[in-house]
């Protein structure tokens, strides 16, 4: 070998190792931690980990939870986005499904709200819903059961007389740390729910959809990037990715868009009543902003993906809420 390149290579391992002892030094004085807390970048401030810890049974109760979910977004204006249409929210009584009923009420639609058992959540969502001047109904039921489905849209239609957006949004999650602890009961019940109700309830909600309606599904960064202990729930969220890439495909001749809201941790029931306390108290803390998201931070995606006004142009895309790309 050509001994002309021995001293430069010695020369950049020298650099190297001084880049490599300043950085050690500052890591040393800062404890390798960044500076700061949760970024707030917001409207209002939100609240960042660490929460009390806290665990719920499933599906989850939205008036138990601490600090409570900020779903109603007082800075946000209506400006008649959504105006006179009607919308079926499904996991409307809480989290997600609460602030997209609400801002959709503020923009001029009547909601019909669609839940498990929780039924003290839903009556608050729909009280949130009539003091925004909109209609509400609420349906309990089981989405994964294409009766319920059918007989919720046949409901919307008698109290509103149409029927212009679907939000398939009411999800099952819960995390295993080993595959063989995944059991079929388990496996069935996330695909039930997570892809038979957003199936179920689209193939009934279509034939009264006219030209200008619109389906905004609720995703998940799972469905992008995975996660080693939602095995189950991560491939159904895929799948709710590529069913409304395809479905976008499928009904843009009849002028109905479809599209996917994707986001990363939200301060919802769902996660409580999946994760341990310990777990709990710090949900969120490894995004890029250190914090989870509160539902109103999600909402106006769904608003802007509704409105012929703001996305006419836009059907089959993934839109995703994260937090920011690069986190641990």
């Amino acid at each position: 070998m050509d001994d002309r390149f021995e001293p430069a290579a010695e020369r950049i391992a020298d650099q190297e190792r001084r880049i490599q002892a300043e950085v050690d030094a500052k890591d040393a004085r800062s404890g390798g931690d960044s500076e700061g807390g949760a970024v707030q970048a917001g409207a209002r401030k939100y609240p960042e980990p660490p929460f009390p810890k806290q665990h719920q049974t499933k599906p989850g109760d939205e008036a138990a939870l601490d600090p409570a979910p900020m779903y109603d977004a007082p800075f946000w204006k209506g400006s008649g986005k959504l105006d006179g249409m009607a919308a079926i929210v499904t996991g409307g009584d809480s989290g997600i499904g609460r602030a997209v009923a609400v801002l959709f009420a503020r923009e001029g639609c009547d909601v019909a709200i669609c839940h498990l058992d929780e039924e003290g959540d839903a009556e608050n969502t729909k009280a949130a819903v009539e003091a925004e001047g909109r209609k509400a109904i609420v349906l309990k039921g089981d989405v994964s059961d294409p009766a319920f489905s059918e007989a919720v849209v046949k409901a919307t239609l008698d109290a509103f007389g149409r029927l212009d957006v679907v939000v398939p949004n009411a999800a099952f999650q819960e995390h295993v740390e080993a595959l063989e602890d995944l059991t079929f009961e388990h496996f069935d019940r996330t695909l039930k729910t997570n892809l038979y109700g957003y199936f179920n309830l689209v193939k009934a909600a279509v034939p009264h959809l006219k030209a200008g309606g619109s389906i905004v599904m609720t995703g998940s960064v799972t469905g992008i990037l995975g996660n080693q202990d939602l095995l189950d729930y991560s491939m159904t969220k895929g799948g709710i990715h590529a069913f409304a890439r395809s479905l976008g495909t499928h009904l843009a001749p009849r002028g109905i868009r479809v599209n996917v809201v994707a986001p990363g941790p939200v301060w919802t029931p769902l996660n409580p009543a999946d994760k341990d306390a310990e777990a709990t108290s710090k949900f969120g803390s490894q995004t890029v902003m250190k914090r989870p998201a509160q539902p109103e931070e999600i909402a106006p995606a769904f608003v802007f993906l509704a409105s012929p006004q703001c996305s006419s142009y836009i059907t089959g895309e993934v839109l995703p809420i994260i937090g920011g790309y690069g986190g641990g």
